[in-house]
């Protein structure tokens, strides 16, 4: 199995630690079993606060380098059917495989606007799109039962398997303090074999494999002979979670070193670190000062926003995200639908425009036809 194989796995892996430590309740102490500590650790309550997430990668080998990405900034949600608000900030710097890494940029989300920084360039989201995005939004929050399955059941279906089976070696290292809050902290190892199994277990339940399939193209069909040789590959993985009095995660820092089978002067080493603070607190997130329209952005990429656009939607491109913005084109009463700023003439009028659209300048054009 290839290298990269082997990261998507464990990449799956994480996301299953993830699920589980969504399910907890209970609480946690200096004193306490770290097994109970462990189990009754949650991220669920979670509605604001202030994110630091940091991973560092150091590759050997044909394919080495090394990369250091950083997310950070505050969060907090609108309430159930509305878009949450945040204003993170993205780094990444090192090169891979010979090629510089430098990236500097953001994103700033609002009830009613977007807004995104590049190389220290705040760009904003035009109307017409973030209607679109939201309508898309709020169409998925309501159909996506359907879709994905139901995120409860799954949730039930995580807490339902033995934590143990696949973390070893528990201690409690006593209290913590993160980010101001104390807290208790528990190390441990992942049982990569166990953890495999568990996952297995979890894509037999109709109500996780919808959501593990919509999370990207992960190997799960490979889980199963793929086993025996990531728990190979996967020499060190060691997790320590920081978990409050109120049994929130205030803390996740990993550090994993995977040597591929028959590769001897291939390694990587990953570090992982996730952060809350402020948790459940009001945020202060506002719309940042002198913003340029985002087309300046597709200029300055060389990109046409008509291709983005074309990918956007569950219907397919541009008619599939025209159809769900609108409802499905006529209203409970039967009269056509209106989108977010205009009519079905309008919108018709719009669509029409965008197809034959070349530039940034074509689709601002195409925007006035929903005025």
């Amino acid at each position: 199995m290839s290298r990269i194989r082997i990261f998507v796995l464990f990449a799956t892996l994480a996301a299953l630690a993830t699920a589980f430590a969504a399910c907890g309740g209970g609480g946690g102490s200096s004193s306490e079993d770290p097994q109970k500590v462990v189990d009754n650790a949650t991220l669920k309550g979670v509605k604001s606060g202030t994110l630091d997430v940091k991973i560092g990668i150091k590759s050997e080998g044909s394919e080495g380098g090394d990369l250091n990405v950083s997310l950070s900034g505050p969060f907090q949600s609108m309430g159930k059917g509305n878009l949450p608000e945040f204003e993170l900030a993205a780094k990444a710097s090192g090169s891979i495989q010979g090629e510089k890494v430098d990236f500097e940029g953001g994103l700033t989300l609002l009830s009613d606007r977007a807004f995104v920084n590049f190389k220290g360039t705040e760009y904003e989201v035009d109307p017409t799109t973030f209607g679109f995005v939201k309508s898309s939004f709020e169409q998925a929050q309501q159909g996506g039962s359907q879709e994905t399955g139901d995120v409860t059941a799954c949730q039930e279906a995580a807490a339902g398997l033995e934590v143990g089976e696949f973390v070893d070696n528990l201690s409690n290292e006593g209290s913590a303090d993160v980010e101001g809050t104390s807290t208790t902290k528990i190390s441990g190892d992942l049982n990569t074999g166990g953890a495999v199994d568990a996952l297995i277990k979890l894509t037999e339940n109709p109500a996780c494999s919808a959501q593990l399939e919509a999370a990207g193209p992960l190997p799960l069909g490979e889980l199963e002979s793929a086993k025996g040789e990531l728990s190979s590959a996967v020499k060190k993985a060691h997790v320590d979670v920081y978990v409050g009095d109120d049994n929130i995660i205030r803390k996740l820092a990993a550090e994993v070193t995977i040597e591929p089978k028959g590769a001897s002067e291939e390694k990587v080493e990953i570090e992982f670190e996730l952060s809350l603070g402020s948790v459940n607190e009001e945020q202060e997130i506002s719309a940042p000062a002198n913003a340029k329209p985002l087309e300046g952005l597709f200029q300055e990429l060389g990109v046409n926003p008509l291709e983005l656009l074309e990918g956007a939607g569950s219907g397919g491109g541009i008619g599939g995200l025209l159809e769900g913005a609108t409802g499905g084109g006529s209203s409970a009463e039967g009269s056509p639908a209106e989108g977010p700023t205009g009519g079905v003439a309008g919108q018709q009028a719009y669509l029409e425009c965008l197809q034959g659209a070349e530039t940034p300048t074509d689709l601002q054009a195409c925007a006035s036809k929903l005025k």
